[in-house]
């Protein structure tokens, strides 16, 4: 029986088309136990803090607004607003996520976000010299394991500081 072929999401058709090298992965942590997690992953060769998450807010000055950083760690409003030029920033509300991004909670992608809306997007210094992370694949399930440094360059975001720290 022939493998079924999986179609190309928008982000990874938009990486095909940059000449942007990425592996396209299947996998759904979120609902799992840590040893359940651990096993997806290591079939994967990937950590937990591989995993990056991409973060939708809005600023008081700018709009929408959106952030990528390791899904282990949580994300600096103060940090955010400050490197993008607002006094204040919120995270987006799940009921307005989609209409603002145009994905669900849980496939927020930033080169789809980029390609579509244009929105400022901020990668945390934790990817910058990372060979590569994961970032949802722009569908519930799917991830694109890709060099961040790539990422970056074709959706002209710098690597800030983002993160809370303790």
């Amino acid at each position: 029986m022939a493998k079924k072929k999986i179609k190309k999401t928008l982000p990874e058709q938009i990486m095909d088309k940059h000449g942007v090298t990425y592996e396209p992965l299947t996998l759904n942590i979120l609902d799992k136990s840590e040893k359940e997690r651990d096993v997806i992953l290591n079939t994967y060769n990937v950590k937990h803090d591989d995993i990056y998450k991409t973060l939708a807010a809005s600023g008081d000055k700018t709009g929408p607004l959106i952030a990528i950083l390791p899904i282990t760690k949580h994300l600096s409003m103060k940090k955010l607003a400050a490197v993008s030029g607002n006094k204040k920033v919120t995270m987006l509300s799940l009921k307005d996520l989609q209409k603002t991004t145009g994905y669900v909670h849980g496939a927020n992608n930033p080169i789809g976000i980029w390609q579509n809306k244009h929105f400022p997007i901020y990668i945390d210094t934790t990817a910058k010299n990372a060979e590569y992370f994961l970032v949802s694949g722009g569908e519930l399930d799917r991830s694109d394991k890709i060099n961040p440094n790539d990422i970056a360059e074709l959706i002209n975001a710098p690597f800030v500081d983002l993160l809370e720290h303790d």
